[in-house]
């Protein structure tokens, strides 16, 4: 297998961040709990999703930028699709009990029965994707706040994992759009990942090819 765990740990935990925070917020003055409640309600009713997205890793030591491109899909049963498409491609499929990454003409399957850390990420991925991310402290301790024109959600990793890869995650809804706009992931170092998603489209039909794993 050609893959690095910890660096696959840091990209599925981007996944299942950016979906599980992928629901819109009503403009209405709601307190934190309130939101919260919100927030689970809508990603229940969530059949299907996709978008684009920007990502752009600051690394602090390097005074360096790096920007990448690509999409993201999810369907209800255990269906995700997150594919960077510029300025290289490589590409992490979850379907049912099986997971794909591939980069180039390079791939392999894994058994998530068969992989602890898969089965981990499966499981805080799944509670992501029914909004359980905001309200099970097991795996974040979490606030919100409400800012002039946008809603902040701060998520404080509770896992030793992934606490000795991220400090905290910041993630920004639009009041305007109703939607999450940016996702910032900061780790423990200085360095962080800042996601911008874009064409967002939600309950929509999506290829079954899409999620295949051969």
């Amino acid at each position: 297998m050609f893959f690095n765990s910890k660096i696959i740990m840091k990209r599925f935990f981007v996944l299942f961040i950016v979906l599980g925070m992928f629901f819109s917020i009503a403009s209405a003055q709601l307190n934190e709990a309130q939101l919260k409640r919100q927030i689970n309600a809508l990603a229940l009713k969530m059949k299907s999703m996709q978008c684009d997205f920007v990502q752009t890793k600051y690394i602090k030591m390097l005074n360096y930028n790096m920007v990448s491109r690509g999409k993201m899909f999810y369907q209800q049963g255990n269906k995700l699709r997150w594919e960077y498409t510029s300025p290289y491609t490589y590409a992490f499929v979850l379907n049912g009990q099986k997971v794909l990454i591939s980069r180039g003409k390079r791939s392999d399957v894994i058994n998530i029965n068969q992989s602890k850390m898969f089965k981990e990420i499966a499981r805080i991925m799944m509670n992501s994707v029914v909004g359980k991310c905001l309200t099970d402290t097991k795996d974040f301790k979490s606030s919100i706040t409400d800012a002039s024109t946008e809603y902040i959600a701060t998520l404080y990793p509770q896992q030793k994992q992934m606490r000795q890869m991220f400090q905290k995650i910041v993630l920004r809804f639009n009041k305007h759009s109703s939607m999450v706009s940016t996702v910032e992931l900061v780790e423990k170092k200085g360095d962080k990942t800042v996601i911008v998603l874009k064409n967002v489209k939600t309950n929509v039909p999506i290829y079954a090819k899409v999620f295949s794993i051969n």
